[in-house]
């Protein structure tokens, strides 16, 4: 707390105005938005005439210079003390007019917004009569509350100018980088061994057909050569503290098992002298691989690691390189990190189909869309057909929206009692992009897609599906509730398959495709970070996602100051849109730490310790958010306990007002005379409107 201006734990105290109210009333037009419905100029007229307002205008666009001037002016030249705009959304421009009322040299805080348009306007329209005497209400109310209003002073936090990524993907990779790009020290945290993501699984990436190593290669080694980058990898969260401009983090760093020292014959050696196998997560389970491993060449860092679960520590790696590099008994150490703010790029992971469905597990050949990449990525495909198992693949079908687009009462719910009813995105364009690379590179291979929609909603990728439909590549439309049906061909090979299903495109015949190798195009899903998600709550959407306070006005950041999203922790992203977002957030982040000091605002929670008497609900109330603590203090020579809020902490929410028996808690800005005032308001009486929009 040392960081904090508190001012005795008042940095926010809502100091009362000396002069009586001299209050400016100002509605806005917005362009006929509002004034196509409501009667502005009545309203204008019976705001007028509340007591404290000595200035009632309207104009066209408030938020515009003129209209902004208009404000200042009045300020100056009618010594306003408070202001009311009415106008639209205040998420909008009630920034813009608390800085128009700091230029003019008043406190931006003897402001209040009221939303006409939203409010009224926009939801009024075969009312207009009935919306000019809501907005009158609604305006009135503004002003009863403006008048109670006092002067307040935002919190200045001292700000840690570093940040933590957490999440070594291609989204986390580019946080870093432009963070370090702004000056800032950044650490970078991996749970896995090597960082890359699930982007250096793929092979070529549309829409450009760059090689998708190569892409994310050139940015791991930027991150490799930048001294502001410290990458951690193998490494967990196991606890959150602090607020916005001052984390505290407690890491686990797990061994490696490896040293760097180790030269490239001794790690061939020694990952060779490996006796445990298990399926290799990077290629999808399709091999094995050792328990000691590198997950590709050229990877990052390129020294092995040690799969510590299937580890047996027999020994022989160490053996083989001599006793030395090898570390079997190594321990995992806690690390304390300092961070002004945190970029949460954790990534997605891949939805599993479950055991038979479209006859994944029963039939072997049936595999998703992620091994068919890896497949057309290995290097036994630069010469020859198509093979898988060892037989010659003539007939490929997809099928689209595996573990997306899921209906009730159709699908079955997954393990945690939750449908995937969203689109993921990327899944339409990246089938798309996998049947055009097979009937470019295997022409003599059909290849059939089964489809609910085609979603290629990116810069080039429609193109994508056009060359697609000129290389032959075979489209069949199905409904989601009579889905294609995977089944084993009668009369044929043990592996033949037939894929069955109605086609919308002919009118709902039947058709079989026969088929050697069926792929299911599986969206993504959020990962399972429970823990970490607790430790920092973080809330997620409905669809399991991270949730950002915004999507429009503030889509990266999280309803946690100070935490940022980036990427597929998000929502179901490309990778150039997980780039995007990636920047955001690292300019959102930049921007906040930037200058070493945060003013937030002061509409947060103040507790009157002459009236606190120390029973702990607002404390039990704000558990999540833990803005608010008891603790010891001296009063008359007697020790007690009374409640101290910390204001970096706090939202605002008002839920430990509620709950104060005493009343000793309120929320600056929101106290209940204000509320109350706002209620007499909007039930008093007022002038009819005089004139009303046909």
């Amino acid at each position: 707390m040392s960081q904090l201006d508190f001012q005795e734990n008042a940095a926010s105290r809502e100091s009362p105005q000396p002069d009586p109210p001299r209050i400016g009333v100002y509605v806005c037009h917005c362009g006929g938005n509002i004034s196509d419905v409501v009667d502005v100029e009545s309203v204008r007229r019976a705001v007028a005439c509340l007591p404290g307002v000595v200035v009632a205008r309207c104009h066209m666009f408030m938020c515009s210079d003129p209209g902004q001037q208009t404000i200042a002016d009045d300020v100056r030249n009618e010594k306003l003390n408070r202001v009311v705009v009415a106008a639209c959304s205040p998420s909008l421009h009630e920034l813009t007019f608390r800085q128009t009322l700091s230029r003019a040299g008043l406190n931006p805080y003897l402001y209040e917004h009221a939303n006409v348009r939203e409010h009224v306007s926009w939801c009024s329209k075969s009312d207009p009569r009935g919306a000019t005497e809501k907005a009158i209400r609604l305006v009135g109310a503004a002003v009863a509350k403006a008048r109670l209003l006092g002067r307040l002073e935002g919190i200045g936090v001292e700000a840690t100018q570093h940040v933590v990524v957490i999440g070594g993907g291609v989204s986390g990779l580019r946080a870093a980088r432009d963070l370090s790009r702004c000056g800032l020290e950044v650490t970078l945290i991996e749970h896995s061994p090597f960082l890359g993501g699930r982007a250096v699984q793929l092979g070529r990436v549309y829409p450009g057909d760059d090689d998708a190593r190569q892409l994310v290669g050139r940015l791991l080694a930027e991150i490799a050569e930048d001294p502001n980058i410290t990458v951690s990898t193998q490494t967990d969260i196991a606890a959150v503290s602090g607020y916005l401009g001052n984390f505290h983090l407690q890491v686990r760093v797990h061994p490696r098992g490896v040293g760097e020292e180790l030269t490239e014959g001794q790690l061939q050696a020694a990952m060779e002298a490996c006796p445990e196998t298990v399926l290799s997560q990077f290629e999808h389970g399709m091999v094995r691989r050792m328990a000691i491993y590198r997950p590709y060449p050229g990877c990052y860092p390129a020294t092995a690691a040690i799969d510590w679960p299937s580890c047996t520590r027999c020994g022989r790696c160490s053996d083989a390189v001599g006793g030395q590099g090898i570390a079997l008994q190594a321990e995992t150490k806690e690390v304390s990190l300092d961070a002004g703010a945190i970029v949460m790029a954790t990534g997605f992971d891949l939805y599993q189909p479950r055991p038979d469905e479209y006859g994944y597990g029963r039939f072997p050949n049936v595999i998703t869309l992620p091994q068919l990449i890896r497949l057309l990525a290995s290097e036994d495909f630069a010469e020859g057909g198509l093979r898988w198992n060892g037989h010659s693949v003539e007939n490929v079908c997809l099928i689209h929206c595996v573990g997306s687009r899921q209906v009730p009462g159709i699908h079955e719910p997954g393990p945690d009692g939750r449908l995937n009813e969203y689109c993921s995105r990327v899944c339409c364009t990246a089938t798309l992009h996998a049947a055009l690379e097979i009937r470019r590179r295997f022409p003599e291979t059909n290849v059939f897609e089964f489809y609910q929609d085609i979603r290629t909603y990116g810069r080039g990728h429609e193109q994508i599906y056009e060359e697609a439909c000129r290389r032959g590549v075979i489209l069949f439309r199905y409904r989601a509730e009579e889905p294609p049906v995977v089944s084993a061909a009668e009369h044929e090979g043990p592996d033949a398959l037939t894929v069955r299903v109605k086609d919308t495109l002919t009118f709902g015949e039947e058709i079989e495709v026969p088929a050697d190798l069926v792929v299911l195009s599986v969206g993504m899903v959020p990962p399972d970070m429970a823990g970490l998600l607790e430790t920092l709550k973080l809330p997620r959407s409905a669809d399991g996602f991270l949730q950002e306070v915004h999507p429009k006005l503030r889509p990266v950041e999280s309803s946690v100051n100070g935490v940022f999203l980036a990427g597929t922790c998000q929502a179901p992203m490309d990778i150039t849109e997980s780039c995007a977002a990636a920047a955001a957030a690292a300019s959102k982040a930049a921007a906040l730490l930037g200058r070493g000091r945060i003013e937030l605002a002061p509409f947060v929670a103040r507790v009157d310790p002459e009236r606190c008497r120390g029973e702990g609900r607002c404390v039990e109330e704000c558990a999540s958010r833990r803005a608010v603590a008891l603790v010891e203090k001296e009063v008359d020579g007697i020790q007690v306990r009374r409640a101290e809020v910390n204001p970096a902490l706090c939202s605002g929410c008002g839920m430990c007002v509620a709950v104060c028996p005493q009343g000793a808690i309120q929320v600056d800005g929101w106290r209940i005379d204000q509320f109350e005032a706002i209620v007499d308001a909007i039930v008093a009486d007022y002038p009819e409107p005089e004139a009303v929009h046909a």
